[in-house]
C-alpha cells in the first residue's frame, strides 16, 4: 500500500478543485503542531515535523498548519478541520469527522480509528473488530488531535488504494476520488 505517486495524484486532484474549503482564509480548528512519529508494522513511518510537514519515508505527503488547514506540496488547499470536528475539502466536500483521539470517515457515525493514551493506534472495521495499526510517539496533550487528523488522512488514502474485486457502483470518499 506504499503508493507515493497515488498520494501525489490525490493531493493534485484535491488542489485542482475550483474553490477552497469553507473558512479557508480565516482558518478552522486550532491545532498544536509538533514533532511526532507513527511507527507502522507493515508500512513506512509517518512523521510530523515541527513546521507541520508530514512525511512518509522522507517524502512529503502534505503540510498541516496551526489553523487546521492542510495543503499539498504546491501550497494548494486540500482540507480544513473545522472547529466542530468536520473535515472539509475543496468545493465544500465532506471528508469525515476528526476528534481529539478518534476519527470517522464520510458517511459513518462511528470511528474507524483511535489513538489511545499510550500512543497505540487502533483501526475499526464496520462490524466493530479492532486491529492494531502501530504506535504514535509525540502525540501527548494538545498535539494528539493533529496526529489524529494525519492518521485520518492517511487512512483515507489507504481506503482509496485498497484492492477491490468485481464490478460495482458506489460513491467514492475523500478528495479527488
Amino acid at each position: 500500500m506504499r503508493s507515493l505517486p497515488a498520494v501525489g495524484l490525490w493531493l493534485c486532484l484535491a488542489a485542482c478543485a475550483s474553490s477552497p474549503p469553507p473558512h479557508w482564509e480565516q482558518g478552522g480548528a486550532p491545532l498544536a503542531v509538533g514533532p511526532a512519529r507513527w511507527t507502522r508494522a507493515d508500512d513506512d513511518a509517518i512523521e510530523i515535523l515541527p513546521n507541520g510537514t508530514v512525511q512518509e519515508n522522507g517524502s512529503l505527503l502534505f503540510v498541516v498548519d496551526r489553523a487546521g488547514r492542510v495543503v499539498n506540496e504546491d501550497n494548494d488547499p486540500v482540507a480544513i478541520l473545522l472547529p466542530d470536528g468536520q473535515l472539509a475539502g475543496p468545493n465544500d466536500q465532506y471528508l469525515g469527522r476528526v476528534g481529539v483521539s478518534n476519527a470517522s470517515p464520510p458517511g459513518a457515525t462511528s470511528a474507524w480509528l483511535s489513538i489511545l493514551p499510550n500512543g497505540q493506534m487502533l483501526t475499526y472495521s464496520p462490524d466493530g473488530d479492532r486491529e492494531p495499526a502501530g504506535v504514535w510517539t509525540g502525540c501527548n496533550g494538545p498535539t494528539r488531535r493533529t496526529c489524529t487528523l494525519v492518521a485520518h488522512l492517511v487512512q483515507m488514502r489507504r481506503y482509496h488504494n485498497r484492492p477491490r474485486g468485481g464490478v460495482g457502483v458506489g460513491i467514492g470518499i475523500g478528495v479527488g476520488y
